[in-house]
This record gives C-alpha cells, sequence and structure tokens, in this order.
C-alpha cells in the first residue's frame, strides 16, 4: 500500500476549499445580478416613498417598507431582552444539567422549526385564543418567537467565549456576580451578541410566512399604534407573484425582492462593522 503524500493530501485540501468558496461566491453573484437586472427598471423616487394603489398593483410600497422595518424591530424588542437575559442564565448561573441541555437542545429544535408553523402558532393564539385582530403587534411578536433561538445560541456562545481569568480577575477585586457580567462578560461578549441581534433581524424581515396571517394587506397605511394593521414587503411580493397576469407585476416583485435583498446585505454589513468596532474597542 503505497503511503499517502502529505503534500498532496494538502494541495487536494486546499483546491477544494477553494472551489467550495468560489462556488458560493459565485451563486451569491449571479443571484443578486440576476434580482438586479429584473427588478433595477422598476426603482425609483415614486416606487420606494410612493403610496400604492389598485391593491399594490400601481403606486409605490412606501407602506410596505416602513411595516416591514418595524416588524423587525418590533421582533428584536421582545427577543433580545429575552434571548440574553436566557444566555446569561444559561452561562453565568446555571451549573451543567439536565434542565439547560433541555433548554440548548429546545432551543436547537426550534431554530429547526419551519416558518410557517410559528406562524400558525401566532394565528392559533393571538387571532383564536386572544381575539386579537391582525396587526403590528402580533406579527412582530410571533417573528420574536422564531428569531429568540438564534439570539438566545449566539449570545450564549459569545458569553461563554469570555475567558474565564478576566471573570476571576473580577471577583479577585471584589466584583460581584452582577458587577461582573454587566462590566467584564458583556462588553467583551457584545460583538457576538450584536451578530445574533442583527443575523435575527435579517431574517424576520425577510419571511413571509409566519405573518401572512397577522398583519393587512390592505388598505396600505402606516401604523400609528402597535394594535394597527401594517404592510411587510415579503407579503407583496407573494401576492404580486400569485395574482401575475402581466410581467408587469412579476417586475414590480423583483423590485421589492432586490429592495429586501438589499435590506439583507446592509445589514450583513452593519454586522460586520460594528464586530470590527466593537473588537477593536474592546482589546484596547
Amino acid at each position: 500500500m503505497n503511503p499517502i503524500d502529505p503534500e498532496k493530501t494538502n494541495r487536494i485540501a486546499i483546491t477544494s476549499l477553494w472551489i467550495s468558496a468560489l462556488s458560493i461566491i459565485l451563486i451569491l453573484l449571479y443571484i443578486i445580478f440576476y434580482v438586479f437586472q429584473r427588478g433595477f427598471p422598476v426603482i425609483g423616487i415614486d416606487f420606494l416613498l410612493g403610496w400604492p394603489s389598485n391593491n399594490w398593483l400601481e403606486g409605490g410600497i412606501l407602506p410596505a417598507i416602513v411595516g416591514t422595518l418595524l416588524l423587525g424591530v418590533v421582533a428584536l424588542l421582545f427577543a433580545v431582552p429575552i434571548g440574553v437575559g436566557a444566555s446569561i442564565y444559561l452561562s453565568e448561573f446555571t451549573k451543567e444539567g439536565k434542565l439547560t441541555k433541555l433548554i440548548r437542545t429546545g432551543a436547537d429544535s426550534l431554530n429547526a422549526v419551519p416558518s410557517i408553523v410559528f406562524g400558525l402558532f401566532g394565528l392559533t393564539l393571538f387571532l383564536f385564543y386572544l381575539n386579537m385582530k391582525p396587526c403590528l403587534l402580533i406579527a412582530g411578536l410571533t417573528l420574536g418567537f422564531m428569531i429568540l433561538p438564534t439570539i438566545m445560541r449566539t449570545s450564549e456562545i459569545a458569553i461563554r467565549a469570555v475567558p474565564v481569568p478576566d471573570k476571576e480577575g473580577s471577583y479577585a477585586l471584589g466584583a460581584t456576580k452582577l458587577q461582573t457580567i454587566r462590566r467584564i462578560v458583556l462588553p467583551s461578549a457584545l460583538p457576538g451578541i450584536v451578530t445574533g441581534v442583527i443575523l435575527g433581524f435579517g431574517r424576520a424581515v425577510g419571511e413571509t410566512a409566519p405573518i401572512i396571517w397577522l398583519i393587512s394587506f390592505w388598505p396600505a397605511n402606516l401604523p400609528s399604534s402597535p394594535l394597527e394593521p401594517c404592510n411587510a414587503l415579503t407579503v407583496v411580493m407573494y401576492f404580486l407573484i400569485s395574482e401575475a397576469q402581466n410581467p408587469l407585476f412579476i417586475q414590480r416583485a423583483f423590485g421589492i425582492a432586490l429592495i429586501l435583498l438589499l435590506m439583507i446585505l446592509i445589514s450583513n454589513y452593519i454586522t460586520r462593522t460594528l464586530n470590527n468596532y466593537l473588537t477593536r474597542n474592546i482589546r484596547r
């Protein structure tokens, strides 16, 4: 049996990794180019800042843009305090045991649950049992339930990555556990926590299934309170595609898809920028 050549194996591994990375980049660039090519012709000031007419088939999509951002904000207001609080509890206040394993297993399982299931949960809880009407609040809370496991697990990983000597040094100086968490643990884990928060926001604004029954499609309006109906880009895009009777509908749907894609890319860019900034300041 011929011995394995380490250099040849290394070259094969590096080449395979380069091919994988290049494939991902090419696929992403193709998606961006295709959506840009189909959606850019409809993008303009009137499309971005105007009000829709004829059931979103004409006019602008400003209410849907604002509604999408508000849905993401409501989801974060619900998920961030609970997710970060749960991650602190699991990392700093409990020992490894059956309960912590059960919580982590549950969070990982919820991450794999299809988004339509969260939509059915929100529909059953808020509309059937609580007799609420479709509005910004219940749609945002449903999205918050969906992104909660992501924020909790990424925050826990970031908190567990804080060096133990840093915490022990804080205790040695007489700091309490809460003081150590506030002054040492959270600042050190902040880049990872921010990453989880922005990833959760990106997922929230890009989902259709969880909110398709929980928001108002028409009339298009800007909600003046959380209990009023709102619109969302993903639901409008779904309607345009499902009702596509001429190429203009498809083109408008691609215009909305381009805006959503830009939102996700911008959120990813903000994530990396904040991570680099926070990491540099923490190291100082």
